[in-house]
């Protein structure tokens, strides 16, 4: 390997600011403001997951993959971006999406069953929540190059789950982005399962960081259960493609706590050993016991936190229960801009 490509290799372990314990293990923390937003961001993304897998259970839901334990990236992801930036989500990035603007409501509306996405992926800069693996990745390259070459200040974070990457889309979309030095940031969270499939099973790279040096890409790993060390990586990640040094890579270590969606059984190819090794490393708990130890979160600070997290828990499922009748002429309202004659002719039938 050449001097110059080094500099394209993650660090040997995943980046961590804030330990198990709570304790800092380094001194290049995001500041307080940022540690307390991420926290509410921290427990409100939990409260939404655990409402949703209520909501399925309740049959109000179709399906729901949660990112119970993946919250630090949810949140991370969602609060390093600028207001003119755009995320694209996977479909078990609901409360990715949610940070960022989106109602909850909205975000849910194609796991409901619904026919469309919900929401105006314009309004906050959101694409579309889709479940197909990886197709969403050439299109945020897409997006950024347009930006690039309209000379707007456009960042894309673009969120992969481990599986996605064994998926082509993903390497096509690494390669289009290098080539064309767009201004994108593919986040990798690498949860140790593709359904199933263990990691182990799907790469012999190092690590998934390691396949952006293929590309002329520089990667990095974080410890995707800290949420500074998360904002810390990606916030220096958009500011690199934000200045021109074209596309980042970064994986995040952390753990899908429950199973793949409500049709899954996790205890088919994991043990319940396995899965308790990572209740420790709760990104809520850990980010607590730092924010206490500093003397900067209370009880009564708990407690708004909480009571504003079960105030949009209640939003999501009064929205979600609300019945909505279907309006059959949507069937061909929305299939172009300018309906053709056979639609009309259909429409006049309906």
């Amino acid at each position: 390997m050449t001097g110059d490509a080094h500099h394209l290799l993650p660090s040997a372990s995943p980046v961590t600011l804030i330990g198990v314990d709570g304790r800092a293990v380094r001194d290049a923390l995001p500041d307080d403001a940022a540690l307390m937003r991420a926290l509410q961001g921290l427990i409100t993304a939990r409260r939404l997951n655990e409402q949703a897998y209520a909501l399925v259970r309740q049959g109000r839901l179709a399906v729901y993959p949660s990112s119970h334990g993946q919250e630090a990236c949810q949140v991370a992801a969602a609060q390093v971006l600028d207001d003119g930036d755009w995320l694209f989500p996977t479909y078990r990035d609901t409360a990715a999406i949610a940070e960022r603007g989106v109602d909850p409501v909205e975000a849910l509306s194609l796991l409901k069953g619904d026919w469309h996405c919900g929401y105006d992926p314009y309004e906050h800069k959101v694409a579309p929540h889709t479940t197909p693996l990886a197709t969403q990745l050439p299109h945020a390259v897409g997006v950024a190059h347009a930006a690039r070459l309209k000379g707007e200040p456009t960042v894309v974070m673009a969120l992969c789950g481990d599986g996605g990457t064994s998926e082509g889309d993903f390497h096509e979309a690494l390669n289009f982005a290098a080539v064309l030095k767009a201004p994108v940031v593919f986040f990798l969270q690498n949860n140790e399962y593709a359904i199933s499939v263990p990691l182990s099973r799907q790469t012999a790279a190092p690590s998934l960081a390691h396949k952006g040096i293929g590309y002329g890409i520089k990667g990095e790993r974080v410890d995707g259960n800290d949420v500074a060390a998360v904002l810390a990586v990606l916030k220096d990640a958009v500011d690199r493609a934000r200045a021109g040094e074209g596309p980042q890579l970064v994986e995040a270590h952390t753990y899908r706590m429950q199973a793949h969606t409500n049709a899954d059984d996790a205890t088919r190819y994991r043990t319940d050993d396995e899965v308790a090794a990572w209740v420790d490393r709760d990104p809520i708990v850990r980010l607590e016991k730092h924010l206490r130890d500093r003397d900067l979160l209370t009880d009564s600070l708990l407690s708004e936190m909480r009571e504003a997290a079960e105030k949009k828990a209640a939003s999501m499922r009064d929205g979600i229960n609300r019945d909505i009748a279907p309006n059959p002429s949507d069937l061909f309202a929305y299939v172009y801009a300018t309906p053709t004659t056979q639609l009309q002719e259909q429409g006049a039938q309906a």
